[in-house]
């Protein structure tokens, strides 16, 4: 899985949150880093590897092209709710399964490389939420967090069945992309806390 696709839809959908706040371009755009680069910065301090983005500008640039040409389409073609789903879906998907693959490569024992996994899939959405002022999508959202994990325990399944690991990335990625957004179509919610009546 690519980190770059899911840096640019991860941005994509930090601009366009950004947007409905009215954001001006650097808020626009400071969002859009944060939110494609975040999970996977915070993956890397975890797992005492180089931050992919500082050694490696390509990801740091793509999200800043991402956040302005996303500006810039915004003014041009109308822009629903459903786009930021679809592409909160996407980079959702391409992150858990890139962080998850990352983990599997530095021999991280299958669980945790599955909890990094979802921390590289959930975490840029939560400070873009934070630095937005709104609840992370993340604690109250249909199967957000859930999806992700489920998808990267199954991709290290099939990695450890010896599917072919792309193979492996592409399958267990569409299934948590369609599983979060039929998650979403249907209100498909863990149970919330509450305190006996």
């Amino acid at each position: 899985m690519d980190n770059d696709s899911g840096s640019d839809c991860f941005s994509a959908s930090g601009v366009l949150k950004a947007g409905l706040l009215k954001f001006d371009l650097f808020g626009v755009i400071i969002i859009g880093i944060t939110t494609g680069l975040g999970g996977g910065s915070l993956r890397d301090l975890l797992l005492d590897r180089p931050v992919f983005w500082i050694n490696d500008q390509t990801f740091f640039i793509a999200s800043i092209i991402s956040s302005i040409a996303i500006f810039i389409a915004a003014r041009l073609t109308k822009v629903t709710s459903q786009h930021f789903l679809i592409l909160d879906a996407a980079g959702l998907a391409t992150f858990a399964i890139a962080g998850t693959l990352v983990s599997l490569m530095l021999d991280t024992p299958p669980l945790v490389a599955s909890f990094m996994g979802v921390m590289t899939g959930i975490l840029g959405g939560i400070f873009r939420d934070v630095l937005c002022n709104e609840t992370p999508v993340v604690f109250a959202s249909p199967l957000y967090a859930t999806v992700s994990w489920t998808g990267s325990l199954f991709f290290i399944l099939l990695v450890y069945l010896q599917l072919d690991i792309t193979v492996s990335g592409i399958i267990s990625g569409i299934g948590i992309f369609i599983a979060r957004l039929l998650a979403f179509y249907y209100n498909i919610c863990l149970p919330r806390f509450r305190f006996k009546q």
